[in-house]
């Protein structure tokens, strides 16, 4: 199955990233960085089958090397906090064929990037074991380029006017000024515009080698499916479920992925059962109203009964003990059946499709509270994560704030720039989330014993909804049996299909023959 992935990042260097440094990584290359003067060398880096610089028309020949390029951007960009690239993590649909990627990943890059003016650098990776995970790494320029391939600013100074046309002064004596863009490749709506575009290759080629599967990049929510997504683990968690370490994170990841298969079963039988009412109740008014019957819906009781009757005739064959043996059986699901129906006052199809409106209703609310509860739960993991890593760098942060001079605390920024990007990655994360470092871990460990405790609850209670629609299963297929008309043994030939219609039809005409049978009967014994 394609996995929905899409992942835009900004290389910054103000976070001691370099794009130097990037393409070395994805593209598995030894590179020169000519800014910081140091070699990045990640050739000993398995799983990279593909590499490609594409270039726009208007750009230096000399570009399509990996060192010149990058080494040309980071040159270009003077500031200590510059953005130097875009990047994408792309994941590519196992059912493709692998030699068919590149022209894949080609063909969206020229579409959406290269035709505007962007430089991308672009890697195939297919890691141990191969097949398992695909994946795309892409490197964008997020300056454009004159026709000379000169890189142009990023922004231009535009001064303000008034309603007459003219400058504004300030007190300072300066014109009132902004700063606008040169290309609007920053704005919002490209990063949903990518998603299409990537969404819509990826199906392009899905149907072109014939695969019934298809993408959808959009969340669970925008798609209306009540599925709740699960927590991304991340190296660490992930390396210790491997070693058969169990975590909050990991457990709660599959308690999510339970709900998901029981809630999943439990729309599927609820709307199979809904499909085939809706086919029955439809046909059945139209032949209500081709022949004017009141309209009046078959009981259901007398259906199982027939079908008790239909079952003792096809074993009219059959030995006495099989016969008996074969009654008992059906006669005690007969029996639970009858219970079930008097019990939730079902006695009419209409009936039975309020009671799965109902049912359906139920899983819902049961699901809404699971998602509330599982998405706290992610918080406080999130914020218990957050909190130790923290802890675990907070020296060395405290370090790189109390340095003075911005030239040693570049150079300490770049040297610790991996625990520094993990502590202000996990300080963002719990000031999104309102608290600190002196937030009360006692109290989030109680929560979460408490939400546990819930979501087991709520997990008890889908289970009986699913347990619930056993019975309605059971008397789909025994109406099914009764509404299908059976063919001679002796026939010894498949059987065929039959439309809903022709099954109310014989049902129908079933049912007058035995009323005609049971009127002439008493006459008879007159």
């Amino acid at each position: 199955m394609p996995t929905p992935h899409f992942e835009i990042k900004i290389t910054q260097r103000s976070k001691g990233q370099s794009a130097v440094a990037g393409a070395a990584y994805q593209s598995g290359d030894k590179l020169f960085s000519e800014y910081d003067q140091k070699v990045k060398d990640y050739r000993n880096k398995h799983g990279i089958t593909y590499t490609e610089i594409m270039l726009p028309s208007n750009a230096p020949p000399e570009y399509a090397d990996r060192e010149t390029l990058w080494n040309s951007v980071e040159a270009v960009e003077t500031q200590w906090n510059s953005q130097l690239a875009r990047r994408f993590v792309l994941a590519l649909p196992r059912e493709v064929p692998d030699e068919l990627y590149p022209q894949m990943v080609k063909e969206y890059c020229e579409q959406h990037f290269v035709s505007n003016g962007m430089i991308v650098d672009f890697a195939i990776h297919d890691p141990d074991p191969p097949g398992y995970n695909p994946h795309c790494h892409v490197m964008l320029t997020l300056r454009a380029m004159d026709e000379h391939g000169k890189w142009l600013p990023k922004s231009r100074k535009v001064y303000d006017l008034d309603e007459n046309g003219e400058r504004i002064r300030l007190p300072s004596g300066r014109w009132k000024s902004h700063k606008e863009n040169t290309v609007d490749w920053n704005e919002q709506f490209h990063g949903q515009e990518w998603r299409d575009g990537w969404e819509q290759i990826q199906n392009h080629y899905l149907e072109m080698v014939n695969s019934p599967v298809r993408v959808d990049l959009r969340s669970y929510e925008k798609q209306g499916l009540d599925i709740i997504p699960t927590v991304h683990m991340g190296a660490a968690v992930t390396q210790m479920e491997r070693r058969g370490i169990q975590t909050n994170i990991g457990n709660l990841n599959r308690d999510i992925k339970a709900a998901n298969r029981m809630m999943t079963a439990i729309r599927s039988t609820i709307q199979n059962l809904r499909d085939w009412l809706s086919a029955i109740m439809e046909v059945r008014k139209e032949m209500l109203s081709e022949t004017k019957q009141e309209d009046t819906s078959p009981d259901l009781a007398n259906l199982l009964r027939d079908y008790l009757n239909l079952r003792k005739a096809e074993r009219s064959e059959w030995s006495r003990y099989g016969q008996r043996k074969g009654a008992t059986k059906d006669l005690q699901a007969f029996s639970r059946a009858t219970t079930y129906l008097t019990e939730n006052k079902i006695y009419t199809l209409e009936a039975l499709d309020s009671t799965l409106d109902e049912t359906q209703q139920k899983a819902r609310g049961i699901s809404a509270s699971m998602r509330k509860a599982e998405k706290r739960m992610k918080v406080i993991t999130g914020i218990q994560s957050a909190v130790a890593d923290c802890q675990e760098h907070k020296a060395i942060h405290d370090k790189y704030v109390r340095i003075g001079w911005k030239t040693v605390q570049f150079a300490y920024a770049e040297k610790q720039k991996d625990e520094l990007n993990i502590y202000n990655k996990a300080y963002r994360f719990l000031k999104k989330q309102g608290v600190d470092l002196n937030v009360d871990l006692e109290a989030l460990k109680a929560e979460y014993r408490e939400l546990q405790t819930s979501h087991a609850e709520y997990t008890r209670q889908l289970a009986e909804v699913q347990e619930e629609l056993k019975p309605l299963k059971e008397i789909r297929y025994w109406v099914g049996k009764v509404l299908t008309p059976e063919q001679a043994e002796a026939e010894k030939k498949p059987e065929p299909k039959h439309s809903v219609t022709e099954q109310i039809k014989d049902y129908q005409e079933e049912t007058k023959k035995k009323e005609q049978q049971s009127r002439k009967q008493p006459n008879m014994e007159r």
